[in-house]
């Protein structure tokens, strides 16, 4: 039997345990590490989702303990589960493995894609925060209003508690759940548009009652490839992180097994990702008109600080984002971050020479943080890009003007829809 380490995010890390190692008898995981989210080392996987196999549970250590860690129970193979890291950061966990006599792996597709009984459109991205749950939602909405009975399955956030499965279908689920910032973020636009959506921690369950309904619309998280089988792939790529097709992992397998390929934030041109782009073979290439909007006059304003979605800033290389870039447009000042950061936003907006606010929201003291930094800005108002609205969140000592940003594909890429909807239903 052989001892497994999952080098893992909350994410891909469960999803590969519970398809792959849960039930292998070949295999025993010793534990689980964890990166990029804060708060969810030191937790336990519970028994009712590890099974009999485990029946206390599975540990889950910070990954800065790795090589001890394999030391400690003579591992024979660390397994690496999650995304939106760069080829170089998956060779350093590589190393860092080898060093320690323990072999080092990847799961693909075959082993870890669950097979629906019926039509599944994937939606996935090269990077964190290329517009994929934009597209997405534009995806939900068009079946909708085709009275197709369609439900969204995220990608797994499990920041606070594990749910083996978790329905939304109204706002009262995000209170049921405890949802993170980072989750309503993600959900609200479905919530509010009567489009159901599943998410949780065992996909299998899921699956299960996602097949309940005509279609299933995968919406992926960060730049994960899907957990579902797709019968119609699409992969959305980043004007503005042209180059990062070719060197991100596993955004570059989304690039490469794409049937469909998004530019987003096309404007101004992109001629090395187009060319990219054209060399894969076989898939159809679309670009993304952008649009954003503000839900009010923000004429009378000099100076904002900007708030975006959490990940986009924090794991997916962007410094700004549309509440920035609308601030830019209007012509207004933008308060740079690192004057007024507090608490665990002052490392964040340092590390990152951010110029706006990540919508940091995975704990409560993160959100009294977020707080406390927008109210020490000395602005007139604050731009929020973030899906959610901030303003239910957190209390602040200005405006709250919700800026809204949409990617929207062209009418060629919804005939193909079509196309696909009526050879599949």
């Amino acid at each position: 039997m052989r001892r497994v380490i999952i080098m893992g995010a909350a994410g891909r890390d469960f999803h590969n345990f519970n398809v792959f190692f849960r039930n292998n008898p070949r295999y025993k995981v010793v534990c689980f590490t964890a990166a990029q989210i804060p708060g969810i080392a030191g937790r336990i996987y519970p028994p009712q989702l590890a099974g009999p196999r485990y029946p206390k549970g599975i540990p889950i250590f910070p990954e800065e303990q790795l090589e001890e860690l394999i030391e400690k129970w003579v591992v024979d193979e660390v397994v690496f589960s999650y995304s939106d890291v760069s080829f170089s950061q998956v060779m350093e966990a590589a190393t860092r493995a080898l060093s320690k006599g323990a072999s080092f792996s990847l799961l693909g597709p075959r082993d870890t894609m669950l097979k629906a009984k019926v039509p599944v459109i994937a939606v996935t991205g090269v990077r964190t925060g290329v517009g994929k749950s934009s597209v997405s939602y534009a995806i939900a909405r068009f079946l909708k209003e085709k009275d197709i009975d369609v439900v969204v399955v995220r990608h797994p956030m499990p920041y606070r508690d594990f749910y083996s499965v978790q329905t939304f279908t109204d706002e009262r689920d995000l209170e049921r759940y405890g949802c993170t910032m980072e989750e309503r973020e993600d959900y609200m636009r479905y919530i509010k548009s009567k489009i159901s959506l599943l998410s949780g921690v065992d996909y299998g369950a899921i699956l299960k009652k996602a097949e309940r309904h005509q279609i299933i619309l995968w919406d992926g998280g960060n730049n994960d490839f899907p957990f579902y089988t797709p019968d119609l792939y699409i992969t959305v790529a980043d004007c503005l992180r042209a180059g990062d097709e070719a060197t991100y992992f596993p955004g570059s397998v989304n690039f490469r097994a794409a049937d469909v390929i998004l530019l987003s934030k096309y404007e101004g041109g992109c001629a090395a990702l187009l060319k990219s782009a054209k060399e894969r073979k076989g898939a159809r290439l679309f670009t993304l008109k952008s649009v954003i909007t503000a839900e009010q006059d923000c004429s009378g304003f000099k100076r904002v600080v900007c708030v975006e979605d959490g990940p986009t800033l924090t794991h997916g290389g962007m410094r700004f984002g549309a509440a920035y870039l609308f601030a830019k447009k209007m012509g207004l000042e933008v308060v740079e971050p690192q004057r007024c950061a507090k608490g665990c936003l002052k490392e964040v907006v340092k590390k990152r020479s951010l110029l706006s606010f990540p919508a940091l929201g995975y704990t409560p003291s993160q959100l009294r943080d977020l707080e406390r930094s927008l109210r020490a800005c000395k602005a007139d108002a604050v731009l929020s890009s973030t899906p959610g609205r901030l303003e239910e969140i957190i209390k602040v000592n200005k405006p709250i003007i919700k800026v809204d940003y949409d990617f929207i594909p062209p009418k060629s890429f919804f005939k193909l829809l079509e196309r696909f909807l009526r050879e599949r239903l």
